[in-house]
């Protein structure tokens, strides 16, 4: 029987209780409900710490590893890198070996390669070339007034009393609103255009980018158009001012061999004939229709329309072609997060291989800037990238492409043949010939005002107290000559940066001279070779660490950099 004192003691100790509890939840209520907003925002915070750190793997980069690989890409031994040789064989093999020395995957499945079906055909043209009018004949010398080629492997083609029809610029641009084909009918005809873009010779500002050459300004471009549009043939009426080079660079084609896709049981259309005429040729073809240069001016005006021109032109061509194969070399690092998202980087491992003697005899084209350099240097992207403690969200692909040199074939064939799909596929960082020397302030972004990898390169290069230029020479069309530009035509966002001329410590001058003594005395020479004395290859260390930053920042964000507005690329991408 409970007593007054025992009951009311019970009743203390449960108020007591109660009164301990309420204490309890109030304090855990006050610790745990700050926490329960604290500690997402502390896992946002080491999670962001992972996007903005952006001196992890700054330090891992190495000078003396990169000339490892360039001094034996370049050596003798390698030949001069050409496909369908016993050069290409040790190339390939050596950079399989070495990524997966690096620890990275195979980027085709189980294989590091990605076989390229490829032909080369050999165009043997007629010396000269009949031009018929209403009122002569006479006869056009090949070499002298014109270069003929062909992208089809038939053994002779046969042009017999084809009209000409001058098309303007040879340009459908739907964007610019501009159709230099419409109206026209050009089955078994062949169609004479001009170089470039119609701004180029105008000076009018508005019309495509003015003097920045667009890719309609491109001879491939031209070729391809008239092939779709079922044009016999295509000639182009070659400047040197429009062009950027001069009419000896098309003569270098003349009955020469070509490598090209194997396209074989695919719809791809080709023109029977595609080739050049030089300037003063081009103003003959007129004067013998009863026009002059004024017809020229008038390809330049909005709402120009084709010239049939009452000639007609007769020759042949034999081919010989030989089909085989070539490789890309491809690896990976597969994100954590995101592994279905993908950043390339890209550097062609191909070059010239034998060839003609220069004056000391050598007759290797080692090609150790162009491009053992960059083929080195996506060694050692993969290297860096692979060291890092914090692994890229997003899947980094290293691929080292084949043919740039005969035509950008195995960036294009991979485009053409993606294995990742582009919609996924991020951004294209290229690399074509790194900075053999010192650092320089600047880099040189080719393609301004194309896409938001320029400004993600703008903001690297700050962050390195650094600067970015613009190729000087827009005109030139230098950013649809080279690998990156097959990305592009595909839709995928595609950054070419190039060596700056601003040399800490020695200005632009000193810069320009080191690049116009490697263009006179050593492009496409047998002359570039490695020099372990002179090449510091301080630029090349500070230039990769720039595209480092921007893939490593590109593989932690979740969104998609854009074309900018006014880009013939960005429709593109807007369909996928």
């Amino acid at each position: 029987m409970l007593t007054l004192s025992n009951g009311y003691m019970r009743i203390k100790r449960f108020q007591v209780h109660v009164f301990l509890v309420i204490i309890k939840r109030f304090f855990l209520r006050l610790v745990i409900v700050p926490l329960i907003f604290i500690l997402p925002v502390l896992f946002s915070l080491k999670a962001q710490s992972q996007v903005i750190d952006r001196t992890e793997g700054l330090a891992t980069f190495n000078a003396d590893s990169l000339a490892k690989h360039i001094a034996v890409l370049s050596s003798d031994e390698f030949e001069g890198r050409k496909p369908f040789t016993r050069a290409e064989t040790k190339t390939i093999n050596y950079l399989q070996q070495q990524f997966a020395g690096l620890g990275l995957q195979p980027g085709n499945g189980k294989s590091y390669f990605q076989d390229v079906p490829m032909v080369n055909i050999t165009t043997t043209a007629d010396p000269e070339m009949q031009v018929k009018t209403p009122a002569q004949t006479f006869t056009l010398k090949g070499y002298d007034d014109y270069v003929l080629f062909t992208d089809k492997a038939d053994e002779t083609i046969t042009v017999t009393n084809s009209e000409v029809v001058f098309a303007g610029y040879g340009v459908v641009a739907p964007e610019h609103n501009w159709n230099d084909y419409a109206g026209l009918d050009v089955k078994d005809k062949i169609v004479l255009v001009l170089v470039n873009d119609p701004g180029f010779n105008s000076g009018d500002t508005t019309l495509f980018k003015g003097k920045t050459m667009t890719y309609y300004g491109r001879w491939t471009y031209k070729f391809e158009e008239a092939a779709r549009q079922g044009a016999k043939g295509c000639l182009i009426i070659h400047t040197t001012k429009a062009a950027s080079y001069p009419f000896a660079v098309v003569q270098n084609s003349w009955n020469s061999s070509r490598l090209h896709l194997d396209n074989r049981g695919k719809n791809v259309k080709y023109s029977d004939v595609i080739g050049w005429v030089s300037s003063a040729t081009g103003i003959r073809l007129l004067t013998a229709a009863g026009y002059d240069s004024t017809l020229l001016a008038k390809a330049d005006k909005p709402g120009f329309k084709p010239v049939p021109l009452g000639i007609s032109l007769s020759t042949n061509l034999h081919v010989t072609a030989t089909y085989n194969k070539s490789h890309n070399v491809i690896a990976k690092i597969t994100g954590t997060k995101r592994p279905g998202e993908t950043i390339i980087y890209t550097a062609h491992w191909d070059h010239l291989g034998f060839g003609k003697p220069d004056e000391t005899g050598d007759s290797i084209y080692n090609g150790a800037l162009d491009n053992a350099s960059a083929t080195a240097g996506l060694l050692e992207l993969g290297r860096v990238f692979k060291s890092l403690k914090t692994k890229p969200e997003r899947t980094i692909l290293f691929l080292s492409v084949t043919a740039e040199e005969q035509g950008l074939w195995g960036s294009a064939y991979y485009a053409q043949n993606p294995l990742y799909p582009a919609a996924t596929t991020v951004a294209n960082i290229n690399m074509d010939g790194l900075n053999r020397f010192e650092m320089t302030k600047d880099v040189v972004v080719v393609g301004a005002g194309q896409s938001e990898l320029e400004d993600y390169l703008k903001q690297a290069a700050e962050a390195q107290g650094r600067y970015i230029t613009f190729e000087t020479r827009p005109e030139a069309g230098s950013y649809f000559r080279s690998d990156h530009f097959n990305f592009a035509k595909a839709g995928i966002p595609a950054l070419y940066a190039t060596t700056g001329i601003d040399v800490v410590g020695k200005g632009k001058w000193y810069g320009q001279s080191l690049q116009e003594e490697y263009n006179i005395k050593h492009y496409h020479r047998p002359s570039d070779e490695f020099d372990a004395k002179t090449w510091t290859l301080k630029g090349a260390i500070a230039d990769l660490k720039l595209l480092f930053e921007v893939g490593k920042r590109l593989s932690f964000e979740s969104n998609m950099p854009q074309w900018k507005q006014g880009s013939e690329f960005k429709a593109i991408r807007e369909k996928q």
